[in-house]
């Protein structure tokens, strides 16, 4: 069946409706930029409403916040009708603050704010293919309830995570570290309601010397609505010992969700897998299942509150870390980050610390900053690449080194880039200039105007 919107041209076409795909389409509409967004599943969110990710990590550098615009309207519109409780201090400390939404809010929310802008919208549509010309990608592509048809553009943002419209229009990619091309693990994550709160936080505040990450922030944890814990080293390492746990993680990792008795399970980890090949990407899911099913025996058994907890769900699908990163007219190392450089195209600014999980096993590596509360700044050009003129990437697979990747790849952060992608595709849109090409003051101002912190 064909409708009127496979016959016209968009100003930007979209691929994507994560966090950082929605982001972009926002500020595309409100650039005055025509927006198609093409969504996989049957809502928008990406990994917080499709994977079961929370919270968002961090909109803060120690007590400054580093990334609004957008994001922060998101969390605020969340905050007025009860689905957040806003930014919290992290009760360990590892980043500044985290920021506990509900999903399904989340949901509603983007696609009102969507709607109100004006955005079309196809979900349960995937990308198919990419027909290019010369340096321009003239259509894709795409699968859904119509069959195929092929939707048109000035300017594509890549926003799949993957990387999938850019390395099938031709883009140099990379994937994973350099010496093995091996990508950090997947999760499949859980999460619980009617878990008993006040038995595991007073287990942490009578057990310091287990949880030593807590000690110096022992009064957050009394206090907090939104309680994180990692730990029971012992335990887990005992289960693996006795073959009840196959996963290759050190510990527990949990975040309260700031509804009581809510939390979400970080701590499956799938290790050898590839979330660009179909085949790999379906056993990633079986595997995760098997490992939730033996961690949810073991959390029964061994961490004090959860006897009796009821879990609410896995995945949906399993929650992908790493995979291809386009090859870009710049690429951001751990260098620029330790060494918080200025870039000159910067469009966004992040605190999130460069966080590795040992891509084949046990091991979790974080890098910060050389003094707490500093951030770094991020160069448009790491989402432009030489190949093709019409392209902008966003999200994840924006061009980094494996280092650099581990900081850059969380939700506050790739929701600041896709304002920024946003704009920059309404402009080259709109003066029919290549990407590479856009006046980056005139984005710079915008994403202020927009609201977007930025330091110029």
């Amino acid at each position: 069946m064909q409708h009127n919107l496979y016959q016209q041209t968009f100003d930007v076409v979209i691929a994507g409706g994560g966090v950082s795909g929605c982001t972009a389409a926002l500020a595309a509409a409100r650039s005055g930029a025509s927006v198609l967004l093409l969504e996989q599943n049957g809502y928008l969110g990406g990994t917080l409403t499709g994977c079961g990710v929370g919270p968002m990590m961090t909109f803060h550098a120690g007590k400054k916040q580093v990334i609004t615009g957008i994001m922060e309207e998101l969390v605020q519109t969340m905050v007025a009708r009860g689905w957040s409780v806003g930014h919290v201090s992290d009760t360990k400390q590892y980043t500044s603050t985290i920021t506990p939404f509900d999903a399904e809010g989340l949901k509603l929310v983007l696609d009102e704010k969507l709607r109100e802008a004006g955005c079309q919208v196809l979900f349960h549509t995937f990308i198919g293919g990419v027909e290019r010309q010369e340096k321009m990608i003239s259509s894709i592509t795409i699968c859904n309830k119509d069959g195929l048809n092929c939707v048109r553009a000035k300017v594509f943002i890549d926003a799949t995570g993957d990387g999938d419209i850019a390395a099938w229009a031709g883009a140099k990619m990379r994937k994973g570290r350099p010496e093995d091309g091996a990508a950090q693990p997947m999760t499949m994550k859980m999460k619980y309601c009617c878990v008993d709160t006040e038995k595991l936080r007073d287990y942490v505040l009578r057990n310091p010397q287990r949880f030593p990450k807590f000690a110096a922030y022992a009064d957050l944890v009394k206090t907090s609505v939104a309680m994180d814990v990692e730990g029971f080293e012992e335990e887990f390492n005992q289960a693996k010992q006795d073959g009840l746990l196959s996963i290759r993680r050190e510990n527990v990792l949990m975040f309260g969700t700031g509804r009581d008795g809510e939390f979400i399970i970080n701590t499956t980890r799938i290790v050898d897998h590839d979330a660009t090949d179909a085949w790999s990407l379906t056993d990633a899911e079986f595997l995760g299942r098997k490992q939730c099913a033996e961690l949810d025996a073991f959390l029964r058994k061994n961490v004090p509150g959860f006897e009796n907890a009821l879990l609410e769900f896995t995945g949906p699908s399993v929650g992908v870390r790493g995979s291809r990163q386009l090859v870009g007219e710049y690429t951001l190392t751990a260098q620029d980050i330790l060494e918080r450089r200025r870039f000159a195209d910067r469009i966004a600014h992040s605190s999130y610390p460069i966080d590795i999980h040992n891509p084949k096993g046990e091991g979790t590596s974080s890098t910060f900053m050389s003094e707490p509360g500093t951030y770094y700044s991020i160069p448009y050009a790491i989402m432009v690449c030489p190949e093709i003129d019409n392209l902008i990437v966003t999200g994840r697979c924006v061009s980094a080194s494996f280092e650099a990747q581990a900081a850059i790849r969380t939700t506050p952060t790739v929701g600041a880039m896709g304002q920024a992608a946003g704009i920059a595709a309404a402009y080259a849109a709109a003066c029919g200039v290549p990407v590479q090409k856009v006046d980056i003051s005139k984005v710079q101002e915008k994403l202020i105007e927009q609201g977007a912190y930025l330091e110029l």
